[in-house]
């Protein structure tokens, strides 16, 4: 019997399961109840983030969070200097736009993300495929305009001058200055890098440059065997020694403590190696996403809702502040996973969406400053956007949603 053809129909008879699981669901009561799950909460989105969109406008200026005194935090700096944060809210609207095929979104997004092409040739971030591939790759995604590329391919040259081979990794952040200087680090790497490799493989796919491509799974590959533990939680940082490629330290920024689980890095490592699997279908990859899937899903002090504390080791839980940042961005990683194993991490996927969609994190129409998602953290460790909205929180939920919508439409 010819093995290749066996494996192909049991794939076609799983999926086949999970496309008759999904309809009898649809027919139970809950399934009536979430039968205009999740354009209901889409059209709610659109009508948040039209009041978001005419404040940016208003401002000329792209919005981050909120500060502690209410008032709004832009990304867009007066003085001109770089944002990591910068692509989310143009990459909003550029869903929004696909969502409802609305001219105001398509400018919107355009005129935003104009704001940020500046920043093309900047090559003291490692945070280029978050502010690039959320706006500028949103835009090619949707329109096909080339000139698009071109922005992109710049942003990607500018990405790889800091990669190492000696270490096989991107540099995360420099440590001439500011608070990392602190640390004594030498070729910091943090797993919130593995976001960036989308860019590089998108662009290797789109210009047929195989170098984007390259670094993306030298990084990958090198960030697999060092960044984990035995149960697949993750280190935050990981610091290399430049010259020989050795692991120096092990330790956090943002997490608790060295040894923690930094919860928005777990959620970083998942999206970013289902995303390595996207472009690869290299089983290892897979296997990583699947690992670090099963870690957050079974971690023993996962709240019920599936919305994470900031860390799942931080010492007073059940008192800490949970991050929905880091929820929206595993929601958006498990609906891509499920579609690689046969519907597993779907129903996962789905029950932290709806906990999102409450009314305990998503805001009522007019407030939050306009922002959708409430109960963000960004950095306790640095007393920095502490229960909060942040604009890459309510980025990854509209992403989710549109990934949710579409296998819906899948599967009717």
């Amino acid at each position: 019997m010819d093995v290749k053809l066996t494996k192909n129909k049991m794939r076609a008879e799983r999926y086949l399961i999970f496309a008759l699981l999904f309809l009898l669901g649809a027919c139970s009561p809950k399934g009536k109840e979430n039968a205009d799950f999740p354009e209901k909460e889409l059209e709610k989105s659109e009508k948040q983030l039209s009041l978001l969109l005419d404040d940016a406008n208003k401002e000329g200026k792209n919005p981050r969070t909120v500060t502690a005194d209410g008032h709004m935090h832009w990304a867009t700096r007066d003085n001109g200097s770089f944002d990591w944060t910068l692509g989310f809210f143009p990459g909003s609207c550029w869903y929004m736009y696909e969502f409802t095929k609305e001219e105001k979104w398509k400018e919107g997004a355009i005129k935003l993300q104009n704001q940020l092409e500046k920043f093309k040739s900047f090559k003291h971030s490692h945070d280029l495929g978050f502010v690039f591939q959320c706006s500028f790759g949103n835009a090619y995604r949707l329109t096909h305009n080339k000139a698009y590329i071109d922005v992109l391919e710049e942003a990607g040259n500018s990405l790889i001058t800091r990669f190492n081979p000696n270490v096989g990794c991107i540099q995360s952040w420099n440590v001439d200055r500011g608070w990392q200087s602190k640390r004594g680090w030498e070729f910091p790497v943090i797993i919130d890098n593995m976001m960036n490799l989308e860019m590089l493989f998108e662009l290797s796919k789109n210009t047929g440059d195989d170098k984007y491509r390259k670094v993306a799974i030298a990084h990958a590959n090198t960030t697999m065997k060092n960044h984990f533990r035995e149960d697949f939680s993750s280190f935050h940082v990981i610091d290399y020694n430049p010259e020989t490629g050795e692991v120096r330290n092990k330790h956090t920024a943002q997490g608790y403590a060295h040894e923690s689980a930094w919860a928005r890095g777990q959620a970083w490592g998942l999206y970013g190696y289902t995303v390595c699997y996207r472009y690869t279908k290299d089983e290892k990859y897979l296997q990583q996403a699947k690992e670090i899937a099963n870690y957050i899903i079974n971690y023993k002090g996962t709240p019920k809702d599936m919305i994470p504390y900031w860390d799942y080791n931080a010492p007073n839980i059940p008192k800490e502040p949970r991050d929905v940042s880091a929820a929206a961005i595993t929601a958006s990683a498990l609906l891509e996973l499920s579609e690689y194993t046969e519907g597993k991490y779907y129903e996962d996927a789905e029950k932290i969406l709806h906990s999102l969609a409450s009314e305990v994190y998503t805001a009522k129409y007019g407030e939050n400053n306009h922002f959708l998602l409430k109960h963000s953290v960004g950095s306790i460790p640095h007393n920095n956007e502490i229960d909060v909205p942040l604009n890459y929180a309510d980025y990854y939920y509209i992403e989710a949603l549109m990934k949710y919508k579409n296998l819906k439409s899948q599967q009717s």
